[in-house]
């Protein structure tokens, strides 16, 4: 028993762990750019709207300046979504071969939204200078659509993946009688779908949030720096107990649906009832758990409502169709990591709240903004956390239940696959760079524009933006007392020196 392991791992052709490995990093590095594709259009509507309604110029320049940032992670978010893209048919054949024609319709739909999305970037960079302020408006509202269409697809995939359904088999094992609309709507589909999206927008809101509360610790305690920071905070923090109970939701939805899964995810090796529960600790090969917290009963309680409530071990299923007892721990990590940085979201928002209830006002300690400027990269941790706990939980599968990850793998030899995989590293970090690179060189030039005090376009107050024509400078006089904006007609005044992006 305690060989299986060893031998299955043996068994492995040699260029399986590349192809993971290769897949993992791409993966990783490109669903860092995924919330603010999904959520920073609607976010930046949400701010654009505030400043029309309210004839805001510091909204409309927030506005603006974050539509600016979409476009270049847009660009950034195109390279490394096409080599997933690619990726899939060079590393897996053997699951595009056989499956592609039966999920391949969420990865079409995707595509469909990604050239969608792509045309309203267009517009709605192209409108801040040429169409009616409201017009303008208007014709950016389908952008976050576009944005959830692609997720839609995206998601479509990978819970068909999760819970293969809308298809049959013929004697020769190929699938046929393909229903495209039970092969969207799998099991896992809903809670999958609705846990990602909610997932993006508050991840989105604590990264954009955090960067004004690191510009309200230096100082800048402007309205510019108040305002950008509350709007996406504001979103981040009312979603965040809404993703607490769906985070619930889809675990339980994959003790129901993925017993296995949940199995490693929660380190239970035999079937039981009254099964307690870990944070942290390692499965070793012989079912027991090293470190970690135990908490007794917790497991079954939390799967079932009760301690009665009986929970599929792993020994259930023959090693060969289960996680391995390192695989189990990594998920089990990655899931425990989730949930405790969102239990320590839900505080900050907590906090947040009570305050603006109290004093219709921001919280005034610095330690809330000190977690505040954390709370970004700690969503971001979160997401890669949530990828880690479905992929890794799923082994050995790539399509649960009915293809093996070693069954799809690529034939080309290990070393080739090594040497494509540091080239791609070279390549992302290059690539990573370079978009840090032009959102410290936008900041910076941001920053040399504020502090020209006096100075306007004669076309329009943003005359940094790097999309759209540039207006000549005219000297306005003494220094305005509003902060630079645009109120949609290109009207506006200076911000207060040292504002940030």
């Amino acid at each position: 028993m305690n060989l299986m392991p060893q031998l299955l791992a043996a068994a492995a052709p040699e260029q399986l762990l590349p192809a993971r490995e290769l897949m993992a990093f791409t993966l990783a590095a490109h669903i860092t750019l995924v919330p603010l594709g999904v959520a920073l259009p609607f976010i930046t509507l949400v701010m654009h709207h505030r400043g029309l309604r309210k004839n805001d110029p510091v909204a409309m320049l927030l506005a603006r300046r974050w539509s600016a940032v979409m476009a270049v992670q847009f660009a950034v978010g195109i390279v490394t979504g096409t080599v997933l893209s690619f990726e899939f048919g060079l590393l897996w054949p053997g699951m595009m071969g056989r499956w592609g024609d039966v999920f391949g319709i969420g990865f079409g739909v995707e595509a469909w939204a990604f050239f969608l999305e792509a045309i309203l970037i267009a517009i709605y960079l192209y409108g801040w200078r040429r169409l009616k302020p409201w017009t303008h408006f208007w014709l950016g509202v389908p952008l976050p659509l576009a944005a959830l269409l692609g997720a839609f697809g995206i998601i479509a995939a990978n819970a068909w993946m999760n819970t293969p359904a809308g298809f049959t088999l013929d004697p020769t094992g190929k699938p046929v009688n393909v229903d495209i609309r039970s092969v969207i709507f799998t099991p896992m589909f809903g809670p999958q779908y609705w846990h990602f999206v909610v997932a993006m927008f508050l991840t989105a809101g604590y990264v954009v949030a955090g960067v004004y509360a690191v510009g309200w610790l230096r100082g800048r305690r402007d309205r510019y720096h108040r305002l950008g920071f509350r709007v996406p905070f504001t979103i981040a923090a009312v979603l965040t107990p809404v993703q607490f109970v769906l985070g619930d939701s889809i675990a339980r939805s994959v003790f129901h649906k993925q017993p296995v899964k949940f199995a490693a995810t929660e380190l239970v090796w035999n079937t039981d009832t009254h099964v307690p529960e870990y944070m942290f600790g390692s499965l070793q090969s012989d079912g027991s758990v090293k470190g970690g917290l135990k908490i007794p009963q917790l497991d079954s309680i939390l799967a079932g409502f009760s301690p009665d409530t009986k929970v599929t071990g792993l020994t259930a299923v023959p090693a060969s169709d289960r996680p391995t007892p390192t695989q189990a721990t990594i998920a089990h990590w990655a899931f425990d990591i989730m949930v405790t940085i969102g239990s320590l979201l839900i505080l900050l928002a907590l906090w947040y709240g009570w305050c603006w209830l109290r004093r219709r006002d921001l919280p005034r300690s610095r330690w809330f903004f000190r977690s505040a400027a954390l709370a970004g990269a700690a969503s971001v941790v979160t997401v890669e956390c949530g990828w880690i706990t479905t992929e890794v939980g799923r082994q050995p599968w790539i399509v649960y239940g009915n293809m093996r990850v070693s069954e799809a793998v690529t034939p080309t030899g290990a070393a080739t696959l090594w040497t494509v995989f540091a080239v791609i590293v070279v390549l992302y970090v290059l690539i990573f760079g370079a978009f840090l690179g032009v959102l410290l060189k936008m900041r910076s030039r941001w920053r040399l524009a504020d502090s020209k005090v006096g100075r306007v376009p004669a076309d329009g107050p943003e005359s940094d933006t790097p999309y759209g024509p540039r207006g000549e400078l005219v000297t306005t006089g003494p220094k305005p007392s509003a902060p630079l904006g645009t109120s949609g007609s290109g009207s506006g005044t200076g911000p207060d020196p040292g504002s940030g992006p």
